[in-house]
């Protein structure tokens, strides 16, 4: 069959249901051959970002790797983004964009471009992803879209790049689609395989030792509980353990909000009582979490001082990279997590209860809503708490980028089920749209998304995306007139100079421009007005709405690690000692 073809088989035999692009010459082989098929839906978005966002939330609610496509140059290149989201997040997805003729490229000619569009995609895409292939000819093909797949699902999941020249989309291709073990695809498997290595004999039990011997442990939970498919087993560790459990920005839906011995959000932007009984803690147990400065603090002394760290990860350059000391297990969390089940077995764990007090006082002490409070109007945190109590409906939350996502991740209250999507590594203002748009046709259900006037501009298009899907998309936006989160670094470090953030910065009426794509919105001005406009929002659930939510724009993100302080010391209490990356 045509190359083409064999793709679009190869797609529907790997679990692919969706495919997001913008359509283009490079890559017309491919879409033509996948409406002719029929059986993988195509979403066609309003920018080649937005299609890989897309691609990234629904790969995040299902589990199976996204696939957006690209055409060659300017396309490919708008791939760039959400490729090395899906990198720096953990993602499995598989991005193909198309190339010019082989007999149209520039090869090892001295200049910059033969063919019109001609652009080495794979030579960029390189540093942010698993792996970019060009491929060279009909009988490589088969093999790479193969190993793709498998690379993207192996150990520590991610993207991988491949890129057709348009000659050999329409070649005949002999392999068959079943033939999902080629040799490549095994060769990648069995890399990833040996890589890892077999969890460590010793590792649970030191662990366990530590444990017992320690009267304020704490787990640290990373967003690699998701990329691994471990949350449920870990759910049931947490309750055999008894042990409170702390979360990354990655990691907030890992237990539900109900959940006795969830605590919080740690972190720059973490819980004030979170950080506080992290930097307590005599014990912690960090799986599936990087560790990076967003999580410790600068202070790596005095994030690790007096207790033992045991650091579980599938990829080994995470751990004792700049935590040092800890007990590091190169392993996947579930066989871990499966094994000290096992190890546990009927051993009596000691009684937390003084230490879940503790928490439970921090917590009363110094509650998210309380954070700011001399706010002007609508309380933010009070907002997610309010949003959060009339969407019971929704199977997902997705924050976009900036004090809005901190202000929810700190304060949304999670059912057992919902999720909470954000980008994380890469920290894309604009990606809060296109990804609920790939979490709404993943999941069939309600999506809210949380985003803020700037970023929400910078994927605006997409709304009609939104409307021609006719998608149950809330958008919830928080309306501060300004790019908050560098306003308020600028209010720390620049003498409160705002260029940019609010001078010579601007946002359209949000209910107008929704209006002019069809969508139902509103609008809360007022605290008085808040509980009927969200309640507004939810009168037909199945139908996308725009709620615009106004936020004083002298509202900061609190609290905040005090840059060069330990973790517990945070803003605005505690000065920062020098500039930080914002």
């Amino acid at each position: 069959m045509q190359a083409s073809d064999w793709i679009a088989e190869t797609l529907v035999a790997e679990g692919v249901d969706t495919v997001y692009e913008v359509v283009g010459g490079m890559i017309a082989n491919f879409i033509d051959a996948l409406h002719r098929d029929g059986r993988v839906r195509i979403v066609s978005c309003h920018h080649e970002q937005a299609a890989g966002f897309s691609a990234e939330g629904h790969a995040r609610m299902t589990g199976v790797p996204g696939v957006a496509m690209g055409t060659s140059g300017p396309g490919a290149i708008n791939l760039l983004t959400a490729l090395g989201s899906c990198h720096f997040d953990s993602v499995p997805a598989v991005f193909i964009t198309g190339q010019v003729n082989r007999s149209e490229q520039k090869g090892e000619r001295p200049i910059r471009q033969l063919g019109f569009q001609e652009t080495d995609i794979a030579a960029m895409a390189a540093p942010i992803a698993k792996a970019a292939w060009r491929v060279r000819s009909a009988e490589e093909l088969p093999a790479r879209l193969l190993a793709a797949f498998e690379l993207a699902r192996a150990g520590r999941p991610g993207p991988v790049l491949v890129d057709i020249p348009m000659d050999l989309q329409r070649v005949d291709i002999d392999a068959p689609v079943a033939h999902a073990h080629a040799a490549a695809a095994l060769e990648v498997v069995e890399q990833a395989a040996s890589e890892q290595g077999a969890l460590e004999n010793g590792a649970v039990e030191r662990m366990l030792e530590d444990l017992q011997a320690c009267s304020r442990p704490l787990i640290l939970a990373g967003g690699g509980l998701r990329a691994g498919a471990s949350v449920p087993a870990f759910r049931e560790l947490v309750g055999t353990l008894g042990v409170p459990v702390v979360n990354s920005l990655m990691g907030v839906d890992v237990l539900p909000y109900g959940d006795p011995l969830r605590v919080g959000l740690i972190g720059t932007y973490g819980n004030r009582w979170a950080n506080i009984a992290l930097a307590r803690a005599d014990f912690l147990l960090v799986l599936g979490s990087r560790l990076d400065i967003r999580q410790t603090g600068a202070d790596t002394d005095a994030f690790a001082a007096g207790r033992p760290i045991h650091h579980v990860d599938c990829d080994p350059g995470e751990l004792n990279n700049r935590v040092k000391g800890c007990d590091a297990v190169v392993s996947e969390l579930s066989p871990y997590i499966a094994r000290t089940l096992e190890a546990l077995d009927d051993r009596r764990q000691p009684d937390r209860a003084a230490w879940r007090a503790e928490i439970s006082e921090l917590q009363e002490r110094w509650p998210d809503t309380g954070e700011l409070p001399n706010v002007a109007g609508i309380n933010p945190n009070q907002l997610m708490h309010r949003v959060a109590s009339s969407a019971a409906a929704a199977a997902a939350y997705v924050a976009d980028v900036g004090q809005h996502q901190m202000w929810a991740a700190q304060s949304l209250r999670l059912g057992p089920e919902q999720r909470f999507l954000t980008s994380g590594g890469m920290g894309a203002m604009g990606s809060g749209l296109p990804l609920a748009v790939g979490a709404c046709l993943a999941s069939a259900d309600p999506v809210v998304l949380v985003a803020g006037d700037g970023g929400f501009q910078l994927n605006l298009q997409e709304l009609q995306t939104v409307v021609r899907n006719g998608l149950p998309l809330k958008m919830v936006i928080l309306n501060n007139r300004s790019h908050g989160m560098v306003r308020q670094f600028q209010e720390s470090y620049f003498e409160g100079r705002y260029q940019s953030t609010c001078w010579g910065y601007s946002a359209p009426d949000f209910v107008a421009v929704a209006a002019a794509y069809g969508i139902d919105a509103g609008r809360a001005q007022a605290d008085e007005e808040l509980d009927e406009a969200i309640a507004e929002m939810w009168l037909d659930p199945g139908a996308p709405y725009l709620l615009e939510v106004a936020i004083d724009t002298a509202a900061n993100a609190y609290p905040k690690i005090a840059f060069g302080h330990p973790i517990s010391e945070m803003e605005p209490f505690v000065a920062p000692k020098a500039m930080e990356s914002t």
